[in-house]
């Protein structure tokens, strides 16, 4: 009875005329922005951030609003994948594989319609999960001490790096360039200032706003400077759009299984949406054999990594709300959010702020729909998007990075920082550091000094204390484990790219 009257207080919030009209209007801009090649969910959330303190969102408005553009991205990467074998985003690499070869024989239009079913499937079946894992797994947070917390967020650090970066000493770097940041300010044990140099604007710390929106839009500015804004252009002419019902019957249970996999892959903490792609694409490649025809433009090869992926996206909301640990690199970004309008991510928000949790969830299940309805009929609209040059969207997006951060902070500090973390960002990507490592250390870094401080008061500095627990212990286990895997990943991944090309 408890779900029940959850969900009836989740949907009478949706269900209102502002959060509907927001949902649809997440849903329409994250699908523009995960259309276009590189952008992505966490630079499209990122971007639009500052947007949210200036229409003046309340919480749930502001969370409803940037989860269903970060669904939307999800379900519009996956176009510039088909149409033009580059991914929208790093989980739709493995839709390349079969999506492309789809459009080249004159199914672009089947390839997109399956994908988009698939995206559906997988992430209306992660929003269920997420409705009824997330109380659990928040009850099960109450039996977290400061040395599970600083365990978890060493899982974190170790995992999220993952598949971003082509070594893991650059993903390391980059986690202790973000714990550097956060170790700015007034430290909470002492009161002394810590970093700050003798400049007044950086005793209260570094706003992790000014930084993700630096590393990330102000970053992708950059990178279209340096492209001297040539256009996009469409690979593959999309022909007539029908909906292949018999490829998408026989796709069922692939479609099934594969949201599954991601899902699982989803709510590890840091393991993200590139691994249930990556996961699911594999299992399915195992189950269908090697005559199934995968790699060379099999419906089922579009399917799986679509619904995988999606259903990943999903399942990482549920580590970011029940224990304030993001899944992956949007939902670090969404966590910021969180942080930001004063919501403490954790096992008490079900409990202190149900509205925001049930809203968001009932919002989503209404998102899900409006996304299919988006991405089948009006696919020839997101398409378009692909045309655009990005000397147009450039304007866009300085605009309105420099007002949202101007807005929120009424300061020009603000605004040079947020410049000066662009040209960190470029600098880090140009070397192929991953950037999303360094947003996790500044959101979790004070909380991570504060449990390992809580530990070693109560151990009275022994540091075994911090692997005494059999919860810590196994998390340490997975977090060593967390970070060796993904150079295996990496190796298993880049095989079928190869045997692609």
């Amino acid at each position: 009875m408890d779900l029940l009257s959850n969900l009836a207080l989740g949907f009478s919030i949706a269900l209102s005329p502002t959060t509907l009209m927001l949902a649809v209007a997440g849903c329409f801009l994250g699908t523009v922005i995960g259309s276009l090649p590189g952008l992505g969910p966490s630079n499209g959330v990122a971007i639009l951030i500052p947007l949210t303190f200036s229409l003046g969102l309340d919480a749930t408005s502001a969370l409803v609003l940037m989860t269903a553009v970060y669904y939307g991205a999800m379900y519009g990467g996956r176009i510039s994948s088909i149409l033009l074998n580059i991914p929208g985003d790093e989980p739709a690499l493995m839709t390349t594989l079969d999506g492309y070869p789809m459009a080249k024989r004159g199914r672009a239009g089947d390839a997109l319609v399956i994908s988009g079913v698939a995206s559906f499937v997988g992430a209306f079946l992660a929003t269920i999960g997420l409705m009824l894992l997330a109380p659990v797994l928040a009850r099960v947070a109450y039996l977290f001490g400061p040395a599970e917390y600083f365990a978890l967020y060493l899982l974190a650090f170790s995992t999220l790096g993952g598949l971003a970066s082509n070594n893991q000493a650059k993903a390391a770097l980059a986690s202790c360039i973000g714990l550097g940041i956060a170790m700015v300010g007034i430290d909470n044990a002492t009161g002394m200032p810590r970093l700050t140099f003798g400049n007044l604007h950086l005793v209260d710390g570094v706003d992790f706003l000014v930084a993700i929106v630096g590393l990330f839009a102000v970053a992708e500015v950059f990178f279209f400077i340096e492209s001297h804004g040539r256009n996009s252009s469409i690979g593959v002419k999309l022909e007539k759009v029908t909906v292949p019902v018999r490829d998408i019957l026989a796709s069922g249970w692939t479609m099934l299984r594969s949201s599954l996999v991601g899902f699982a892959a989803g709510v590890l903490p840091g393991a993200g949406a590139s691994l249930g792609s990556f996961l699911a694409y594999m299992s399915e490649k195992s189950i269908a054999g090697e005559k199934s025809g995968f790699g060379t433009g099999a419906p089922k090869g579009v399917a799986a990594p679509e619904a995988g992926n999606n259903a990943a996206a999903g399942g990482a909301l549920v580590p970011m709300l029940t224990l304030g640990v993001p899944g992956s690199g949007t939902t670090a970004v969404l966590l910021a959010l969180l942080m930001t309008l004063n919501i403490t991510p954790g096992p008490t928000l079900f409990a202190d702020r149900p509205e925001v949790v049930w809203g968001l969830i009932a919002s989503l299940l209404i998102a899900n729909f409006v996304l299919l309805a988006m991405n089948v009929p009006m696919v020839r609209v997101f398409v378009r998007v692909l045309s655009v040059p990005p000397a147009v969207l450039l304007p866009g997006v300085t605009m309105v990075s420099f007002v949202g951060i101007y807005s929120l902070s009424g300061s020009y500090f603000d605004l040079l920082l947020m410049v000066g973390f662009g040209a960190l960002g470029y600098v880090l990507r140009k070397l192929d550091v991953p950037t999303v490592p360094i947003i996790l250390g500044i959101l979790l870094g004070t909380h991570m000094e504060n449990a390992l401080r809580r530990a070693m008061v109560l151990s009275d500095g022994d540091p075994t204390y911090l692997f005494s627990s059999p919860i810590a212990a196994g998390l340490w286990i997975f977090a060593v484990a967390g970070f060796v895997a993904p150079m295996f990943l990496r190796r298993a991944l880049r095989k079928p790219r190869a045997a692609d090309a």
